[in-house]
């Protein structure tokens, strides 16, 4: 009889871990492409702050609100889609000196970032390592992120999750270092994004 109740506590046990491993799953959202952006800025000779950014693009998170270390992130973009809010500028972003980006289908046209691990620092902070891919060089990455909230969307009615972070880039990393360093070599991002639960 005691042999009987052991087992049976002991598959209980089981059927209580796989429980709660199955509801530690990381679920899939997807950007909302029109709240999610990206800002960079950099020191223009020592006279000015000059930015620029991308909007409107899409990516997937793997979000594990019970595991946050569990989770990825995994975005794409072309580099065209930039807005430098000054067409000359923007051009010259696309030309050869550059970007080299006149056509979308060109290697070197696309941004990725894939996340490769995350360190939890606290309640609503991570550190998110990645691979950043631009220019056609691979460098890995980490951003500092902040978990600002997750929860029900009041209009949408949908599960819903928005994220703040921010990195430094260096321009000479993915050979777009001209005039430095006289335009700062040091490229400071700003990213905020929101994704929703996926149905």
């Amino acid at each position: 009889m005691m042999k009987l109740t052991s087992l049976t506590m002991m598959a209980a046990a089981a059927t209580a871990m796989m429980a709660t491993t199955a509801m530690a799953e990381a679920e899939k959202y997807t950007l909302d492409p029109s709240h999610s952006q990206i800002v960079f800025s950099y020191n223009h000779l020592g006279f000015s702050t000059t930015t620029g950014m991308f909007s409107g693009f899409e990516g997937e998170i793997m979000f594990d609100q019970e595991d946050p270390a569990a989770s990825s992130v995994e975005v794409s973009f072309p580099v065209s889609s930039m807005i430098t809010g000054w067409d000359e500028r923007t051009g010259h972003f696309m030309s050869p000196d550059f970007f080299d980006a006149a056509s979308e289908d060109a290697e070197t046209a696309l941004v990725n970032f894939a996340s490769t691990g995350i360190e939890v620092t606290g309640d609503d902070t991570a550190l998110i390592t990645g691979d950043l891919t631009l220019n056609g060089v691979t460098k890995s990455v980490v951003l500092d992120t902040v978990l600002n909230q997750a929860g029900t969307h009041p209009m949408a009615g949908a599960e819903w999750a928005g994220f703040n972070a921010t990195t430094t880039l260096l321009r000479s990393d993915y050979g777009l270092d001209l005039f430095a360093p006289n335009v700062s070599d040091e490229v400071e991002v700003m990213i905020s994004i929101e994704a929703q639960k996926a149905e």
